[in-house]
């Protein structure tokens, strides 16, 4: 009987995974095509405007995409982690797909190679990576926060935000699509680890053990509220200026990395894990970052092939001019031809 509703509870969590990836997946066209819209009608995401909170498209997209998350959680209640995690790769899949269909985006093989090389990176990670210890409070993961490692790993990010918001996304935020998903990465693992100690106080309170007369589950909730408006904000600045084909993937990997970094950090995962699973990790690792520099340069490649074009087609007139000073027409057809681009002249 016990193994039957073990098997039954993974079922549910299977399904709660899969259903999970398809909302989120299909979370980024519908927010992908609100964005477009709001463009037309003020300032771009991309640009610091914020008219896509206008358009219900986006919200349909947010939408989605909390149902998908709540999915998400539900489904480490009844399955492993290393069951429902690497099931998010799917929602990579859902979105390339909708985005060739529905955007018309069109994915180049260097960056299918890169889809690929995520994906199975990513994967490697999560199936060698150590089962998490449940906390018994929200007393206990405020200890695990306060170490010194998690505290150096929490201030380093900050950093880093402070640094690429300040420095690096005014210079170069509209043509490196890193700018804004390491922004958008680091603040979600933050994220995810107080999200974690919020639903482990709930489940606690559920059970009746009351978490609210601790500061801390509120401070937990103030920094993941926090952490996931600038996540979400800076996610929306890379949708609306790159490809989602490149987005998706490359936010995938990041976030998921970053993710099991903080939770290694602050729960210690790590701990008595063998070398074979360590070296495991590390092999994914290399994959994962082989995949997303195959992606970065996919991206660049399509960008410089257009740069590279002999002149703007759609912005002058093509004449053909023959010389007709021989008796042979058709000899100066095929011999003294010449293409001459008539555009208008630039101002002085």
């Amino acid at each position: 009987m016990a193994m039957e509703e073990a098997v039954s509870d993974n079922t549910k969590g299977l399904a709660l995974a899969v259903a999970s990836s398809a909302f989120i997946g299909a979370s980024f066209i519908l927010k992908k095509i609100g964005l477009l819209r709001a463009a037309k009608c003020g300032a771009r995401a991309g640009g610091g405007g914020y008219t896509y909170l206008s358009e219900p498209l986006w919200w349909a997209g947010m939408t989605t995409m909390l149902l998908g998350e709540v999915a998400n959680f539900i489904a480490y209640i009844f399955a492993p982690a290393v069951l429902v995690t690497p099931l998010g790769a799917l929602s990579i899949i859902v979105s390339s797909v909708l985005a060739h269909f529905v955007l018309k985006e069109r994915l180049e093989k260097l960056g299918v190679l890169g889809c690929v090389s995520c994906i199975v990176g990513s994967v490697v990670v999560v199936m060698h990576a150590p089962e998490e210890h449940m906390p018994n409070s929200v007393k206990e993961i405020w200890n695990l926060a306060t170490q010194p490692g998690f505290l150096a790993y929490a201030v380093t990010t900050l950093l880093l935000v402070g640094t690429l918001v300040l420095f690096f996304e005014p210079r170069y935020g509209q043509t490196n699509i890193l700018i804004y998903l390491g922004i958008c990465s680091s603040m979600g693992s933050l994220t995810v680890v107080s999200i974690k100690a919020i639903g482990v106080a709930i489940k606690l309170t559920l059970d009746g053990v009351n978490q609210a007369a601790y500061p801390y589950t509120w401070l937990f909730l103030m920094v993941a509220i926090v952490c996931g408006v600038s996540q979400i904000n800076y996610l929306n600045k890379a949708l609306d200026t790159f490809n989602l084909a490149i987005v998706s993937p490359i936010y995938y990997v990041m976030f998921t990395t970053l993710t099991i970094v903080a939770s290694g950090i602050m729960f210690k995962d790590w701990a008595g894990q063998s070398f074979s699973s360590i070296a495991s990790e590390l092999c994914g690792l290399i994959t994962i970052l082989s995949g997303t520099i195959l992606l970065h340069t996919a991206e660049e490649g399509a960008n410089n092939s257009a740069a590279l074009l002999p002149w703007p087609l759609d912005k002058g007139s093509i004449s053909w001019c023959i010389s007709l000073s021989s008796d042979n027409l058709l000899k100066n057809v095929e011999e003294d031809y010449f293409v001459a681009l008539q555009s208008s002249p630039a101002p002085v």
